[in-house]
C-alpha cells in the first residue's frame, strides 16, 4: 500500500507555518500593532512553499523557485505604496517558504535556520542591539524658531506639540506664503 501522507512534506510545512506565524504575530505585530499584512505575508509564504515543494525534484525546480520568489514578491506589491520595512517582511516570508520547501538538508536544520532568521529579525527590530529611530513628516507653524541658536527651543516645542520624544529634525521645505515649514522629525521609540 502506498504511503498517502508524505511525512517530509508535513514536517517541512509545519516548520514553515510555525516560522511564518512567529514572524507575523510575535515580531511584526508586536512592533507595528497592525494586522494589515497578516493575510498577505502568510498566504504568500504558503503559496511559495507549496509551489516550490511541488516543483522540487524537477529539472526546473531551483530556477522556478527563484522565479516564483521574484514574481510573487513583486507582482502584488508593484503598484501599491509599500514601505521598505513591509517589503523586508515580505521578503523574509518568501525566503522562509522557499528555504523550508527546497533546502537539501536534514530535517533538524530546517527549524534551526528558520529560528536563526527569526532571531536576527527580532534583534534588529527590538531595542536590544541599538535604539531604533523613527521619523515623521510634520507641517510646523513656528518658522521663527528656525533661527540660528533657537534649536533647543524648537525641539521642546516639537515635543510638546507632537507628544513624541523628538531629538532632532530636518527642514524639508519652507512655505513663506503660508508661514509654515515642512519638517522631518526624528524620535526614538
Amino acid at each position: 500500500m502506498p504511503q498517502l501522507i508524505d511525512m517530509n512534506l508535513l514536517i517541512r510545512l509545519a516548520v514553515d507555518l510555525i516560522s511564518v506565524w512567529l514572524l507575523v504575530r510575535f515580531i511584526y505585530y508586536s512592533i507595528y500593532k497592525t494586522r494589515d499584512l497578516f493575510f498577505s505575508l502568510i498566504v504568500t509564504n504558503l503559496v511559495i512553499f507549496l509551489l516550490s515543494y511541488a516543483l522540487n525534484g524537477h529539472e526546473i525546480s531551483m530556477g522556478a523557485a527563484f522565479g516564483l520568489f521574484a514574481v510573487f514578491g513583486m507582482l502584488r506589491f508593484r503598484t501599491e505604496d509599500i514601505n521598505l520595512k513591509d517589503m523586508t517582511y515580505l521578503f523574509l516570508s518568501i525566503a522562509l517558504g522557499v528555504f523550508n520547501a527546497v533546502a537539501q538538508t536534514s530535517m533538524w536544520v530546517l527549524p534551526v535556520v528558520s529560528a536563526s532568521m527569526l532571531v536576527v529579525a527580532f534583534l534588529l527590530e527590538s531595542n536590544l542591539l541599538y535604539h531604533r529611530e523613527s521619523s515623521r513628516i510634520v507641517v510646523y507653524d513656528r518658522t521663527d524658531l528656525l533661527a540660528v541658536g533657537r534649536e533647543e527651543e524648537m525641539l521642546l516645542d516639537l515635543q510638546t506639540k507632537t507628544g513624541l520624544p523628538v531629538h532632532r529634525y530636518q527642514v524639508l521645505r519652507i512655505d513663506f506664503l503660508r508661514d509654515t515649514v515642512q519638517l522631518r522629525v526624528y524620535y526614538r521609540g
